[in-house]
């Protein structure tokens, strides 16, 4: 069987949370990186998916700000 590719990253985290990650690893006899992969696995097959594609807040103020400037909006439009 070939192996898969793979790429290296670099991340940037918080250290308590790096250092649960560790431990967490540690006490289940596997490699950090093998919980990261595990966790990005499991947020792009079940997280992912039900979340919206931009966040409810962020539609919510464009809204707003496109009610505000309908005006503005049909004169650029002319």
């Amino acid at each position: 069987m070939a192996k898969e590719a793979r790429r290296q990253v670099g991340l940037n985290m918080r250290a308590t949370l790096y250092d649960d990650l560790a431990k967490l690893a540690k006490d289940n006899g596997q490699t950090t990186t093998y919980v990261l992969e595990q966790a990005a696995e499991h947020y792009i097959q079940f997280v992912a998916p039900t979340q919206s594609v931009v966040r409810p807040e962020i539609m919510a103020h464009v809204r707003r700000s496109v009610d505000r400037n309908r005006k503005l909006l049909q004169l650029l439009a002319q």
